[in-house]
């Protein structure tokens, strides 16, 4: 299996047995969700995993999702709020209840996010359920009235959306660097970073984390229209990214979500960045043994876009049937995966470019194809060698070795590679590899394997990618 599977861990699957099982038909990532609890919450959860690792024998990772500035409006009148479609609303700072006493008041105590509101723009509320749009600005910054676009019901404490403004908030809040550090000291893999909107959210983040004195790859979870417009930014900066398409179809027009979703799949290969798609993938087993047909074509064309992950939320963190929700997505990738490689003819080729790495990347990848080999073999410290394969997305598995624990963790995002820790003792990173061959199962006597490494050499100022060996076990 090319496609890496994320599953969120809650009450339905956070025992060993159910854990195991999802292990078993293809989870490597798992998540651990901050917005509704914290490190020390997750640390059982943390042991139980390492020790699932130690008895499989297989590398797993573990990500946290900080919960990032979720904006809720405050107390509403009347709650449960029946509204009608054209009904006007009063939107504004809790100072100014009562200013306009005819009609029904929508606090939100965070006035720089009022802040250049305007006439003609849309306001969102109860995740997306009632769509507003603004009519007049009584107070600059301060109230508002808007119209409703719909009918629905408004209760206190939803989620309030401003598709398409700049949101002067930074990503990182106060409590999720609380949960970043305490999360690393548990021992999480990898951190998801809610609502990013700039290269700077990713800055910041970076910085945090190494006031820890430890490196973890950063997820950027891309739901603003903001991130869309400065992907290639942050693309420069972060590890991976998320396709978080529920609140990015709260901000992005939902007809549009389907193709932001493949240019941004499209992009971060282009970059060699690991992407995940996620929410809503197989939603109704929650409640049910099989996913509807929407459902399962929605996974096979993120797969077919793709995509290095396909994530699970609430199908396995609360769900009734968490392991099948996994052994489906793993039957779907069983189909949908070899039509991929099919229609591709071969692995992408570079564009042109002066990027040795990528090419010798592709070369290895053809070269594998031409002398049906095996697989191909990775040796990689910082993982750049095994990402620049997994771009071109090639059908032989790519075994990445590392001497790095950090980097195998690293590498469980990226399609196709399955990492391994490799000792040291041998010096010369070829013939790591070429141990590794013999003594892998997973390799026939007299069959190829292509090996790609970057054994340094005296005249190389920077190390990267320059060993390109056949060779036959």
């Amino acid at each position: 299996m090319h496609t890496k599977i994320v599953a969120t861990l809650g009450p339905a699957s956070n025992n060993y047995d159910t854990m195991k099982a999802m292990v078993e038909y293809g989870a490597r990532i798992f998540r651990l969700n901050f917005s509704h609890s914290d490190a020390a919450t997750f640390l059982p959860t943390v042991k139980l995993i390492r020790k699932l690792e130690d008895d499989l024998g297989q590398p797993l990772t573990i990500m946290g999702d900080l919960c990032g500035p979720k904006v809720r409006i405050g107390e509403v009148e009347g709650s449960p709020l029946q509204v009608i479609k054209g009904q006007r609303l009063a939107l504004g700072l809790p100072d100014e209840r009562g200013v306009l006493a005819d009609l029904p008041f929508v606090s939100l105590d965070m006035p720089e996010l009022l802040r250049g509101l305007a006439v003609d723009m849309p306001v969102s509320l109860s995740d997306g359920m009632l769509q507003f749009t603004v009519t007049e600005v009584r107070k600059a910054d301060k109230l508002f009235v808007m119209q409703s676009r719909n009918s629905g019901v408004l209760t206190s404490k939803k989620g309030i959306a401003f598709p398409g403004k700049f949101h002067p908030l930074p990503a990182l809040t106060a409590k999720d660097r609380r949960d970043l550090h305490e999360g690393m000291d548990i021992g999480l893999d990898a951190v998801a970073l809610s609502f990013v909107q700039t290269l700077d959210d990713i800055r910041d983040i970076r910085s945090e984390i190494e006031k820890h004195g430890r490196h973890i790859p950063v997820v950027a979870k891309i739901e603003r229209q903001n991130a869309v417009d400065n992907l290639e930014s942050i693309l420069s900066l972060t590890d991976a990214v998320m396709v978080a398409r529920g609140d990015l179809g709260l901000e992005c027009p939902l007809s549009a979500v389907p193709v932001i979703q493949k240019r941004i799949i499209r992009a971060c290969r282009h970059a060699q960045k690991a992407v995940i798609v996620a929410t809503q993938m197989l939603l109704s087993m929650v409640n049910n043994p099989l996913p509807t047909r929407a459902e399962a074509a929605d996974v096979a064309n993120a797969m077919l876009d793709g995509a290095d992950c396909v994530m699970l939320s609430e199908e396995t963190a609360m769900g009734n049937y968490p392991v099948e929700a996994v052994k489906f997505m793993s039957e779907i990738a069983a189909n949908a995966e070899p039509y991929y490689i099919e229609r591709m003819k071969g692995p992408f080729a570079p564009k042109v470019e002066k990027n040795p790495a990528k090419y010798l990347a592709y070369a290895a990848c053809l070269l594998a194809q031409n002398a049906e080999s095996e697989g191909l073999v990775a040796h990689t410290e910082s993982g750049s060698t095994a990402r620049f394969l997994s771009s071109r997305r090639p059908e032989h598995i790519v075994h990445a070795l590392t001497p790095n624990p950090p980097t195998v963790k690293h590498l469980n995002f990226f399609w196709g590679v399955e990492p391994r820790h490799v000792s040291t003792q041998l010096e010369n990173h070829v013939q790591r590899a070429e141990k590794y061959i013999h003594d892998s199962p997973q390799f026939t006597p007299g069959k190829s394997a292509v090996i790609v490494a970057g054994q340094p050499t005296p005249g190389q100022v920077e190390p990267h990618t320059n060993a390109l060996k056949v060779y036959y076990k």
